[in-house]
């Protein structure tokens, strides 16, 4: 499944209580998603790692209680007391943690009490875990507990990414490279040993290392070693593509309405810029530019710029041109 049905399944599952487990390879944004819906929807979110207890962590230390003369389990301070709050549980790498723990997790799971604990009514059980064929440390997960989830496996499509990218401010340059080679968001090889390869995750860093103003001499070796060496290379060689670029500003309020250059690299980039300058500055006249200019454009990047406008949420149905535009490309679009 995509990010954004792994998404809005979430969205219900947790409405009501329904535990999930997502699958899903290293660094596509398993934990990033679930993350996402408790922020989205202002629920308390905890982050449990179950590969870090012992069995007894979960269910509590016994100690007796001499008012009623019997023993009683300490519920572990990590999980959650008041009985009016609301959250999301996850359980993240679940599969990493020994079957003896994954044991404890049973009835906290199916029941939602574990000794004398019980889950607040209010909070949903979310876990996530790597497959097996992943090559990570993982135990096989015993059927009764697997039972005890629906389990859906994730899968990276570049569409999604790039509409999250956009909405969480990625740099331009990250966008345009990924958009002009779609395969380098995701290069997993569960038989290789290198250590850096790219995924969203990745990317993800390789933004807040160009955001943190590291020196041009160590950029290439700090993205070599989130990405890998040659896709770090090609990346940095892109970037000075889009010295080439034309004034977005100048698009955007109709100074220049057409491109000379028609190098894919500066077409793919320019797209992007255009994009993030309309985010900032969704005034309609621009819109109409912006329109105007698509239609100089190759057609099969005419209409990428404008689903992305539509995509972002950037009115472009209400320009003057729509209807021209619409009649133009109407053969690509059916």
């Amino acid at each position: 499944m995509k990010l954004t049905d792994i998404y809005n399944t979430l969205e219900h599952f947790t409405k009501d209580n329904i535990p999930l487990f997502i699958w899903g390879p290293p660094g596509i944004g398993k934990s990033s998603v679930v993350k996402q819906i408790a922020n989205d929807h202002k629920l308390q979110f905890i982050d449990l790692r179950l590969s870090l207890l012992d069995p007894t962590d979960l269910k509590g230390i016994p100690f007796f209680d001499q008012k009623n003369n019997q023993a009683v389990w300490a519920a572990p301070n990590f999980l959650p007391k008041d009985k009016n709050s609301s959250g999301i549980l996850f359980l993240d790498e679940i599969n990493t943690a020994p079957p003896s723990v994954q044991a404890s997790a049973y009835q906290l799971i199916l029941d939602r009490k574990v000794g004398d604990y019980l889950l607040p009514d209010g909070w949903s059980i979310v876990a996530a875990g790597n497959r097996e064929n992943d090559r990570g440390v993982t135990y096989r997960m015993p059927p009764p507990l697997a039972n005890r989830f629906v389990h859906l496996e994730m899968e990276v499509d570049f569409e999604d990414w790039k509409f999250w990218a956009y909405k969480s401010g990625v740099d331009i340059s990250i966008i345009s490279f990924l958009n002009f080679d779609k395969e380098k968001l995701f290069v997993f090889d569960p038989n290789s040993n290198e250590k850096s390869f790219p995924t969203p995750r990745s990317w993800e860093y390789v933004d807040k290392i160009l955001k943190s103003k590291l020196s041009q001499k160590l950029l290439l070796e700090s993205i070599s070693g989130t990405v890998g060496k040659d896709t770090a290379i090609e990346f940095m060689s892109f970037r000075k593509v889009m010295d080439r670029l034309p004034d977005i500003k100048k698009i955007a309020t109709g100074e220049i309405k057409r491109v000379k250059d028609d190098d894919h690299k500066i077409l793919f980039a320019l797209s992007s810029g255009l994009i993030n300058h309309l985010k900032e500055s969704n005034e309609k006249e621009k819109i109409e530019n912006v329109l105007l200019f698509s239609f100089e454009l190759p057609p099969e990047f005419s209409i990428m710029l404008i689903k992305d406008m539509q995509k972002n949420s950037i009115k472009v149905e209400n320009a003057p041109s729509w209807d021209l535009w619409v009649r133009k490309f109407s053969y690509l679009l059916s």
